[in-house]
């Protein structure tokens, strides 16, 4: 029987409504790259940090003076072969008149009273200051570098924890290939020829898709000619051949942690103009799209506020016609009771291009996040989705439930929440044990998972002890039980969460 505390609602109605991206955590520094190029830098010291310091300044270009009365070895074979730039020696004692024309001022200082002065003398000259290794004195500090120029990447843990920083510059040493570098060099140079696509920003930002995704496929060798004339063709392929039509990926978002987002979901949401998403998608996962993607909420709740489907589909057809590159964005798996079938015959309607990227779908979350087979052969010869919410609201009519009921089966009941007593009741009723494994999971994978496990039986008195009122995922079969110890431990995990 239907749950009498829970009257039947009908939805209202809601319209698509334009989201503007969170907010930027705070940041503790500003990361910015600074022009030193035949600028003038200052260096105090003659130790080995000063000797670093030296080389990467005159890296970036900078004119380096450096003071100090004794120099470590291989200041001068430095000063004699820089990086570029150019590296002067003084060995005298600095003074305050040293920082007069300075863009940049870097001290190697221990002693406490000389670092004050050194500090002062280059504020009062309006120069920026870092003194190494000593952040209490620093106006700005130097990351950690993966340096593959003009490709720089700089890590920064705000003096935190440098070691930290060492070992993430490491990792991204092995995955960012020398050979970047000369992809990057010839973009400078490519950019002209930006204009040959006239002034479509879309078209320009399309071309430097392509070229990113060549430059990935092709790192070990460098860039030619012929790489750009077929860059500047496909674009202009591309140009010719739209029809006024842009082009439409269905997205699954998974069931809501972003590191379980395939690499291809994370492209699509990078390169895409418009992104229509549901209610369930998460903020982590939203912000994978360029801030300057619009995003636009056509969520439905159940039995809440919804955005009707056909509006949705009108809503995404009409922006796929004005050029755009739209996601639609689904939580979990978009061809898994996501609507996305409606939307593909749409799309097939307007003869629009379109693309499907899977997702994690919850059931698979969930059997994952409580480590047990859901085709465990000692226990289930078939695996069965089945959603609990019709059109109407109400658990569908046409269920098979002799197949539901086999106790050789594990089921996966989506939107089971409000008709939940029903179900098991049906499911008794057909021959299903009452003492069957049941777990209801809510918000799997997300910080504020809930995972309720009982039988079958017992589930939906279990659901309201634990006061669940939103969406909510059934798993019901033997093969949950079929291991105690990881059924066990899961539920000592969360014991916190589920009393």
């Amino acid at each position: 029987m239907p749950d009498p505390s829970i009257p039947p609602v009908a939805p209202s109605r809601r319209d698509p409504a334009e989201t503007a991206p969170a907010r930027m955590d705070a940041l503790a520094t500003l990361p910015v790259f600074f022009k030193l190029s035949e600028r003038r830098a200052v260096l105090v010291g003659g130790s080995e940090p000063a000797l670093w310091k030296a080389e990467l300044l005159a890296a970036a270009g900078a004119n380096v003076d450096v003071y100090s009365e004794h120099f470590v070895h291989g200041f001068e074979d430095l000063a004699r072969q820089p990086p570029a730039g150019r590296i002067a020696l003084h060995a005298r004692r600095w003074e305050n008149a040293d920082l007069a024309d300075a863009a940049i001022a870097i001290g190697a200082i221990t002693d406490d009273k000389e670092a004050t002065s050194f500090v002062a003398a280059a504020r009062a000259s309006g120069v920026p200051v870092n003194v190494i290794d000593r952040p209490e004195f620093c106006a700005f500090q130097f990351g950690a570098i993966v340096n593959r120029s003009p490709l720089i990447v700089a890590i920064s843990t705000d003096g935190a924890a440098p070691v930290f920083a060492q070992a993430i510059r490491s990792r991204l040493e092995a995955l960012l290939p020398q050979g970047f570098k000369r992809w990057a060099l010839v973009a400078k140079t490519w950019r002209r020829e930006g204009d040959r696509l006239g002034r479509d920003m879309p078209a320009r930002r399309r071309f430097w898709e392509r070229f990113t995704e060549r430059a990935m496929q092709n790192a070990e060798r460098a860039p030619t000619h012929d790489d750009l004339e077929s860059l500047i063709a496909e674009g202009n392929s591309a140009a010719a051949n739209r029809i006024g039509a842009g082009f439409v990926t269905l997205v699954g978002a998974g069931p809501g942690d972003p590191e379980l987002l395939t690499l291809k979901a994370v492209r699509a949401l990078r390169s895409a103009d418009v992104i229509l998403y549901d209610d369930l998608v998460t903020a982590p996962v939203l912000e994978f799209a360029r801030r300057e993607a619009r995003r636009i909420l056509v969520g439905k709740k159940g039995y809440g506020p919804a955005c009707k489907q056909t509006d949705i589909n009108k809503l995404m057809v009409a922006l796929a016609l004005e050029g755009h590159r739209v996601v639609r964005l689904k939580s979990g798996d978009p061809m898994i009771f996501g609507r996305g079938g409606e939307e593909i015959d749409d799309l097939k309607a307007a003869a629009i291009a379109y693309d499907v990227i899977p997702g994690i779908s919850a059931a698979q979350a969930a059997a994952a996040r409580l480590k047990v087979s859901l085709t465990h052969r000692n226990h289930a010869k078939r695996l069965q989705f089945i959603t609990g919410h019709s059109r109407e609201g109400k658990l569908p009519a046409n269920l098979d439930w002799s197949a539901l009921a086999d106790p050789g089966a594990t089921t996966a009941v989506y939107m089971a929440h409000r008709t939940l007593g029903e179900l098991r009741d049906k499911l008794i009723a057909a021959g299903l044990p009452s003492d069957t494994p049941a777990y209801a999971m809510m918000d799997v994978t997300r910080e504020d998972e809930r995972i309720v496990p009982s039988t079958i039986r017992d589930l939906p008195e279990a659901l309201a002890l634990h006061g669940v009122s939103g969406p909510c995922l059934v798993l019901i079969g033997a093969a949950l039980g079929s291991s105690l110890e990881a059924t066990d431990s899961v539920t000592a995990d969360l014991s916190d969460v589920t009393t």
